[in-house]
């Protein structure tokens, strides 16, 4: 199975400029972002509220993901086109990599949200156009799956959230932008990790809005946007 290319336009993140055209006068058709999700999709559905309104500039072409679950749901009642790519229906995780990238493809996206999604994405999907994601913690501090959990339990004053573009790693790619969130002295994880949840969604829809409006390059460990 060949491996998925770029579509013409779209170029990749960390090697060339994504530029998205901002001239008014043009009225240019949203920019189409795919979104991959593992599970209740909370993530999403604030993207989707926010895509609702077209001077958002966003279109949720397809949603993605590694199971059936109810962020599948969501994006079907919002009619927004759905796929599912399982690992356990491949012989192994590259060929999953593939599968995955050409279902991404398929929609056309200019960059890719992964909102929930919990899978390490392979190099032919990360390849083939830049990947955003989000993370309850300010990395690099406290990356993985207990971000919130593990700076509770080492005693931080201020955690928060952190959108940072996907490399091969776990939450090691380049930081887009944070968010600070207090710690008080009798909070829970749940506690905590509900308020961070509140600003991990507004700077999701920030964040996607300005890449999309704005366009942006990846330059070593920063991220530039508007300019390009």
């Amino acid at each position: 199975m060949s491996r998925a290319r770029t579509p013409p336009g779209r170029e990749r993140a960390g090697r060339y400029p994504v530029r998205v055209t901002t001239d008014a006068a043009a009225r240019p058709q949203p920019v189409d972002v795919v979104v991959l999700v593992s599970g209740s999709g909370t993530l999403l559905q604030a993207l989707l509220d926010a895509a609702a309104d077209p001077a958002y500039g966003v279109r949720i072409a397809a949603v993605g993901a590694d199971r059936q679950c109810v962020g599948l749901e969501r994006a079907e009642r919002a009619g927004v086109p759905t796929f599912v790519v399982r690992p356990k229906d491949f012989a192994d995780r590259a060929a999953w990599d593939v599968a995955l990238a050409e279902q991404v493809a398929a929609a056309g996206p200019r960059f890719v949200v992964t909102a929930g999604f919990m899978r390490i994405l392979g190099p032919v999907t990360l390849g083939a156009q830049p990947v955003v994601n989000t993370h309850p913690a300010l990395l690099p501090s406290f990356p993985g799956a207990h971000g919130v959990r593990d700076a509770l339990a080492y005693g931080v004053k201020v955690t928060g959230t952190t959108c940072h573009v996907v490399d091969a790693g776990v939450d090691t790619g380049p930081i887009i932008e944070q968010r600070v969130v207090a710690v008080e002295d009798d909070d829970t994880e749940e506690s905590l990790h509900e308020r961070i949840k509140v600003q991990e969604r507004e700077l999701l829809i920030e964040v996607v809005r300005r890449l999309a409006s704005e366009g942006f390059s990846v330059d070593g460990r920063r991220v530039r946007i508007g300019g390009v």
